[in-house]
């Protein structure tokens, strides 16, 4: 029995929600998921093509080279997306380069508009010429961008992109995550990611064309809001927008809109059901991921010239005192910290049913959801999260000192994070900071603190239907949730440190987990939801196993049955812990020298996936779903 059938055996993915309504939303391929484009003319006809695959690629560790012209040879073929320091690349090159190139060519795909030239991710900054043309950049390593080309298009039929990477692996004042700035990975750093590290593909459109859309669910007055921008040429009028919701064969809405100023913003008012049970036949969770299909056509006087199939979900997520609430209900939170690392590819994925598998191992072994640790992830995991049902917590990859320019380049990146990714139902929460990385200094100096209320209170603005979380981890200033990391992986010790006998007081005054204070002066614990958002970290390292030495974790064990025996206890104790509202265990994964996960770095499971699930479930007052 191969992995997936494991994974599938421990969860029923018909009772998930895995039903016609989701499955009408799959294309494997396609890697923009929440706005997929369809032909006007056609439906059943393409619009994009896929740049991965070979490119001509070199080194310029010196930066001689500021055009394509300038470059000598091209040294390497490279295999896109994955970046030059992974097997899967071709390359496998782990030394220090901080710039790179790539070239390819390919047939100008047919057709009349714009052609656009959409990367999903460059690390860290991008130039991109096509036909030798200089087309613009991009700064930011874990966001997407799109440059329409129309314009340097030639008649031969073919395209030419070039691209210049330069990403400094000493540069630690840029948001780089678990990106190790020496040689060898060591401790909790992993190996860099240069250069192209997600899909590249142009796209067919109109002169006019939908450019974004925005979805803002309001389950208390029971609509949906969605703002629509368009691009390009905009006529003063003769524009408007159609819209149809579904869930499977029921119509939620069916309207148009006119067009005023390139862009439509309206609230759909959806038919209240008004009793419970059919009401939750519509809502979105982990148990019942109902999502709503929306069909949107772009008509310029009478005449279709653009349409998207794009998807939202009748879901809210709150605090209430000192719970965090999905759908107006208490919900405990049993997260796995996920790092979204493989061994051949690093941060890309080998393929997209290696993301399925991740969320639906997630799903298998009794959690509800992930803390995507350090790594802004791919749309295609936001997309099965969506489609399966697992909530995620969306963390910036951190830069490690504070100045200006970090200041500058984090705030500009998390913005674009968060626009890209708002729309995913699965998102339940916002995490800014980790564990004070970038602001050292956050107790002794008020920059520091200024900085991380700075982005909570940006965060709110941008998107204030979700919690966000300030700094997890410890010295909390303005936070929607307070988040603990506790290493201790004695039950005992986190019994006493955190049960019933202790008072909130004592435990925000006087317990320092990692050696920190909890709460900074004077922003004291105002009855936020607690939750251990890292715990475990239990390494399996037997004495026989190569590299032993090497192998770092939080504790070791040297056996699987220890290690299910410890997971067991601790999971029990946690779970028995009522000023808990959640937890998130680290981790799901082995991760290069970081030797913790539940499974091995390849996914398999080190004990069965249901002990496991068993385990996560253990104890307590609180069901899987609420508590």
């Amino acid at each position: 029995m191969n992995l997936l059938e494991l994974a599938n055996n421990a969860i029923d993915l018909k009772s998930h929600g895995d039903h016609k309504t989701n499955l009408d939303l799959i294309d494997a391929a396609y890697p923009r998921p929440q706005l997929r484009r369809i032909s006007p003319r056609d439906s059943t006809r393409s619009q994009w093509q896929s740049l991965n695959g070979l490119w001509k690629f070199a080194f310029d560790d010196q930066g001689k080279c500021a055009h394509p012209r300038d470059l000598s040879q091209w040294t390497h073929d490279i295999e896109v997306p994955f970046a030059p320091e992974s097997i899967k690349s071709g390359i496998a090159d782990t030394g220090f380069h901080p710039n790179c190139w790539y070239e390819r060519e390919f047939a100008t795909p047919p057709g009349e508009g714009r052609l656009l030239l959409h990367f999903g991710a460059v690390d860290y900054r991008a130039r991109v010429w096509v036909n030798d043309q200089y087309i613009g950049e991009h700064e930011g390593g874990h966001t997407n961008f799109t440059m329409d080309i129309t314009a340097v298009l030639n008649d031969s039929g073919m395209t030419k992109v070039t691209v210049w990477a330069q990403d400094d692996p000493h540069d630690l004042a840029k948001p780089r995550g678990k990106q190790d700035w020496q040689l060898e990975p060591h401790s909790i750093w992993y190996p860099r990611t240069t250069g192209i590290w997600q899909t590249v593909w142009v796209e067919r459109v109109g002169m006019s064309y939908i450019d974004h859309i925005r979805w803002t669910p309001d389950f208390e007055r029971w609509e949906i809001g969605c703002y629509a921008a368009i691009a390009g040429d905009t006529p003063a009028s003769g524009i408007q927008m159609k819209m149809k919701l579904t869930v499977g064969d029921r119509i939620l809405a069916n309207d148009t809109y006119e067009v005023f100023n390139g862009e439509i913003n309206r609230r759909i008012s959806l038919s209240d059901p008004g009793i419970d049970d059919y009401r939750n036949e519509l809502l979105w969770s982990p148990e019942k991921p109902t999502l709503i299909t929306a069909v949107i056509q772009l008509w310029d006087n009478g005449q279709l010239i653009d349409q998207v199939i794009s998807y939202t979900a009748l879901r809210t997520v709150s605090i209430q005192r000192d719970r965090f609430m999905l759908n107006g209900r208490p919900y405990y939170l049993r997260l796995v910290l996920d790092q979204g690392y493989w061994t051949d590819s690093l941060m890309t994925a080998p393929d997209d049913q290696a993301l399925r598998r991740d969320v639906e191992l997630a799903k298998a072994m009794g959690f509800n959801g992930v803390r995507k640790h350090q790594k802004i992830e791919d749309p295609r995991f936001l997309f099965w999260a969506d489609v399966l049902g697992l909530l995620v917590w969306e963390e910036m990859p951190s830069a490690y000192r504070f100045s200006p320019k970090a200041v500058e380049r984090m705030t500009r990146e998390w913005t674009e994070v968060i626009k890209r990714d708002v729309n995913h139902p699965c998102i339940v929460a916002w995490v800014p900071f980790n564990e004070s990385w970038g602001v050292p200094n956050l107790v002794e100096t008020k920059a520091h603190r200024n900085y991380v209320l700075a982005m909570y209170h940006l965060t709110k603005t941008l998107d204030p239907t979700r919690p966000v979380i300030g700094n997890d981890g410890w010295e909390s200033t303005d936070t929607d949730i307070l988040a603990i990391h506790d290493y201790d992986t004695n039950p005992l010790h986190l019994a006493h440190r955190y049960g019933p006998e202790v008072k909130l007081s004592d435990l925000f005054n006087r317990q320092r987990p990692g050696g920190r204070i909890l709460t900074l002066d004077n922003y004291p614990h105002q009855g936020q939801p607690v939750m251990l958002t890292e715990f475990g970290g239990i390494a399996y390292a037997p004495e026989d196993k190569p590299d032993t030495n090497k192998i770092w974790g939080y504790e070791r064990c040297w056996n699987l049955s220890e290690l299910e025996i410890k997971y067991t206890a601790l999971l029990e104790s946690v779970n028995n812990i009522d000023i808990f509202s959640g937890f998130c265990y680290t981790q799901l994964t082995d991760t290069f020298q970081e030797a913790n996960g539940l499974l091995y770095a390849d996914r398999t499971p080190k004990i069965p996936l249901e002990t496991i699930r068993l385990a996560t479930l253990s104890g307590g007052l609180c069901t899987p779903t609420s508590c």
